[in-house]
């Protein structure tokens, strides 16, 4: 089974404890376990390992989730991403030599993106990126006042933009002004 397969079956599992208590959570991995067809005792040994493992610090990652997402506390997130979120850190503090940054962010994502809502591969994204970047701010472009002065670029060819007054058209860096049409003239 490849890792892949793998983390998504930690995620699903990880996922269920959120609804179940720990005593319940040991029938519910034995009859998790039993659905999975071809499934070799390596594979789920290393899934019920770190399947365990991350649920033995989950208090510690949602203490760091808690101190780098601003205005998203555990206790407001969505599941899924919480539980996408709880994967991914656990990978990046714990599994640092085993998982690469970019592998764990990158998969977290697809997670995200596969069970989660529209919005929840953007999020993961960005959390995961503070914590695996935390010197690296995030300030707003300020183009300097000489820039200010230079009439603007021309937008590539193909560029539409409409507003209530008129349609830009811009076809071959041509750029063309149409007023809306007035039915009654």
């Amino acid at each position: 089974m490849r890792r892949r397969e793998q983390r998504e079956h930690i995620f699903k599992l990880l996922f269920m404890s959120e609804f179940n208590s720990q005593k319940e959570m040991e029938e519910q991995l034995a009859l998790y376990f039993a659905d999975i067809e071809n499934l070799e005792e390596k594979d789920k040994e290393y899934i019920s390992k770190k399947y365990m493992n991350i649920m033995n610090h989950t208090d510690e990652l949602d203490a760091k989730l808690n101190g780098i997402s601003m205005g998203w506390k555990t206790s407001r997130m969505n599941r899924v991403d919480l539980t996408v979120l709880r994967l991914a850190v656990y990978e990046l503090e714990y599994e640092k030599e085993e998982v690469p940054v970019g592998v764990a962010i990158n998969e977290a994502v697809e997670l995200a993106k596969c069970f989660g809502s529209e919005e929840s591969g953007a999020f993961v994204n960005g959390i995961l990126g503070k914590i695996a970047n935390p010197d690296k701010k995030v300030a707003a472009k300020k183009s300097p006042a000489k820039s200010q002065e230079k009439s603007p670029a021309k937008p590539k060819s193909g560029f539409k933009v409409k507003d209530s007054s008129k349609t830009i058209v811009v076809v071959n860096s041509n750029v063309r002004s149409k007023a809306p049409e007035n039915k009654n003239e």
